[in-house]
């Protein structure tokens, strides 16, 4: 069995999908740097690697993602007409993206699910447990899921996957375990995991949401991985192999979220995100909702 325990540092963000969801807002623009608000999903989503400790991040990036480079770099020309100027506010908001993190990047290349994704960080992750976090679920920073995460990976050893309890009836869009108790309420060993099931065939109704911290030894399974569901190679798979066999790379749990997590992967939920997230800045909320609560009422005046 694989017990490392070294501290986790390192953060692969997979973000070379096409995001054909969104076309054509995302024929030229990756999907990762659509708004939110006034910053891309990306930003949100490294700027929770970095609060839960993850300084050195890897973005597996793919064709027509060079924007994701460029906004974590710097822009000196922007900075110094900022500068000259004198709006030292935005000046600071432009520079917050390229101090964040030391940012690396790899192309996947041939796009053959996320499992292939993940195996493209091997390089760099080496022998070190790391965390894995999908752009299109954002997590208020209010809830450290991800910091909870890496405490039962220190705790445990092995890989831990986060879940969220969802209804029957959504099951079939997401990995899904099958769970037993442990001593702590919001953690669970996982036993076995199921990629998209069918209602009927779903192990238990939680589900595998976009946040994973691994064990290195998910490298050695995922090269022997055949596709499977849609032709990719299924990270859930190599996790259901984890599973079964803890020799290989240590035990597999789960922690249960109960907080606020924002999907951007879909368009009705990337508005509603919008919404939440402008409603609570201190900057935009105020008058925000009042503009809101006004269309709402009118709305609903509307035969």
């Amino acid at each position: 069995m694989t017990q490392s325990h070294s501290r986790i540092s390192k953060a692969v963000i997979p973000a070379a999908g096409l995001g054909t969801r969104f076309l054509p807002a995302t024929k030229a623009t990756p999907k990762e740097m659509l708004p939110v608000v006034d910053k891309p999903a990306i930003q949100y989503v490294v700027e929770e690697a970095v609060s839960a400790g993850l300084d050195d991040v890897l973005m597996i990036t793919g064709r027509n993602k060079r924007p994701l480079e460029d906004h974590f770099d710097r822009n000196y020309e922007l900075e110094s007409a900022l500068g000259k100027k004198g709006d030292a506010e935005r000046l600071a908001k432009v520079q917050e993206s390229s101090d964040l993190a030391t940012m690396h990047y790899v192309r996947q290349g041939d796009p053959r699910g996320l499992g292939h994704a993940v195996l493209c960080a091997a390089p760099h992750v080496g022998n070190e447990p790391f965390a894995v976090l999908l752009g299109d679920d954002l997590i208020d920073p209010r809830d450290p899921l991800l910091r909870r995460m890496i405490e039962v990976q220190e705790q445990h050893g092995g890989s831990v996957v986060a879940l969220m309890e969802v209804a029957p009836e959504q099951i079939h869009l997401y990995g899904c375990a099958a769970v037993e108790a442990t001593a702590d309420g919001d953690v669970v060993k996982v036993t076995g995991l199921v990629e998209k099931p069918d209602p009927a065939d779903a192990p238990s109704g939680y589900a595998i949401i976009g946040r994973y911290v691994l064990d290195p030894g998910i490298f050695g399974i995922l090269r022997e991985t055949e596709p499977g569901r849609g032709g990719e190679i299924q990270l859930t798979d190599a996790l259901q192999q984890l599973a079964q066999d803890e020799k290989v790379g240590g035990p597999v749990h789960g922690v249960v979220f109960k907080g606020r997590r924002y999907d951007t992967g879909d368009r009705g939920d990337y508005l509603r995100a919008i919404v939440r997230l402008a409603c609570e800045r201190e900057d935009l909320g105020p008058d925000f909702r009042t503009w809101l609560r006004s269309y709402v009422a009118e709305e609903m005046q509307q035969p």
